[in-house]
């Protein structure tokens, strides 16, 4: 099989830079394309086949409570199941309750989350056939934020929040109050915990799992020097950084079924040109990744600090992916500003990734892949209930499809 079969608004922050020149010249997102659609290939996973590259990345709906999912899960999860997406992703899911980074992000730490995501997740699955996958979280020291819409601010102890946990003693910001850093001990504890979260995955009859090490969260703290200021064996050296996240994915593997897929999210940068994680770090840890039997690389970036200073532009991550994608022997998804079917298609048509992650995107247009599918002369299936809405235009769309009424 060759590698290429192998291969997945609000207004901005001010401190994002919308330089786009940095985006490398040759970096073509909505050239001509070929007439093989790559996007609505299918992809395999271990035992997992994807029907298209499509994958609805996880995203916060901090409608929890107590970690349990809610109504809105069901309602949220239950039109991104009928997309036609080739994977859907649960958002970031903590492995304890100081994990959360918020009192309303959804917890896999108990018995009571466990049956309150097998009531979203038999719904879903009455209904629609798209695989699905859960994202396994620690906040660390982002961890008792306030929701965005209630300004995101740490909330302390004494207001509802709690004291968060990270790598070392350092705020998030100078003017927060400094989390507890982990003991040998306690990291036996999370680690431990990640397992329990998987295992409950598993009885749970998730297809795949993704740990998140990527934006600020605690894995991604300890991978950067920015928030990992120990003086041990988990702290200094790119080596030292990488142990703990190392340990976790190694754990998780082990206690995850053999023939289910397990992936990483990671950030290939943090942009800040003092800290050491860079792309080429972040290479060396996708490469270990996948030595530990990493099925999939999810390739984002920034999130560790405030001091972060992010170049935007359409499709802005696809260099990192791009990179990553050639150090490595698994796939590779790329997302951010990806919002057109031709650019996502000229992304995989270029090699640069080979599967596309989109989230705010498809929570604009819950539809998105049966318009990139029209656009680009594909088929993707559709629930039989949805089948008259096919447009006259595009009479395969849907495939080879019947419907009379009297």
């Amino acid at each position: 099989m060759s590698r290429a079969r192998l291969r997945g608004k609000a207004p901005l922050p001010s401190d994002v830079c919308t330089d786009v020149r940095a985006i490398p010249a040759d970096f073509k997102p909505f050239g001509a394309l070929p007439m093989t659609v790559q996007l609505f290939e299918p992809l395999s996973l271990r035992s997992l086949r994807l029907p298209n590259r499509v994958v609805i990345a996880p995203m916060c709906q901090y409608s929890a409570i107590d970690g349990r999912a809610q109504a809105w899960h069901t309602a949220h999860l239950g039109q991104l199941a009928l997309s036609g997406a080739g994977l859907l992703i649960l958002e970031a899911t903590a492995v304890e309750p100081r994990g959360r980074i918020t009192p309303g992000c959804l917890g896999l730490y108990d018995d009571a989350c466990e049956s309150a995501l097998e009531g979203v997740l038999k719904v879903i699955r009455s209904v629609a056939p798209i695989p699905l996958a859960i994202q396994l979280s620690h906040a660390g020291r982002k961890a008792s934020s306030g929701r965005p819409w209630e300004g995101g601010a740490l909330i302390p102890a004494d207001q509802g929040g709690w004291k968060p946990i990270a790598p070392s003693s350092v705020p998030l910001k100078e003017s927060e109050a400094a989390p507890d850093a982990l003991s040998r001990e306690d990291l036996d504890r999370l680690r431990d915990q990640f397992v329990a979260a998987a295992s409950r995955a598993d009885r749970l009859g998730f297809d795949a799992v993704e740990v998140h090490a990527a934006h600020g969260y605690l894995l991604h703290q300890f991978l950067s020097p920015v928030a990992n200021q120990r003086a041990d064996e988990f702290g200094g050296s790119l080596d030292n950084r990488m142990r703990f996240p190392l340990e976790v994915l190694a754990a998780v593997r082990s206690a995850w079924p053999a023939h289910k897929a397990l992936g990483v999210r990671l950030s290939a940068t943090d942009w800040i040109d003092t800290s050491s994680w860079q792309l080429t770090e972040a290479i060396e840890f996708a490469r270990r990744c996948e030595t530990l039997g990493v099925d999939w690389i999810d390739v984002s970036s920034a999130g560790i600090s405030p001091q972060q200073k992010i170049v935007l532009g359409p499709g802005y991550q696809v260099p990192f992916a791009k990179a990553i994608r050639e150090a490595v022997r698994i796939p590779v998804m790329t997302v951010g500003l990806i919002t057109e079917p031709k650019q996502a298609e000229q992304i995989l048509a270029e090699g640069n990734a080979d599967m596309i992650g989109l989230a705010r995107a498809m929570l604009y247009d819950p539809r998105w892949v049966w318009h990139a599918a029209a656009a680009l002369g594909a088929q993707v299936p559709a629930p039989r209930q949805y089948w008259r809405s096919q447009p006259r235009e595009h009479p395969t769309l849907f495939g080879d499809i019947r419907t009379a009424q009297r």
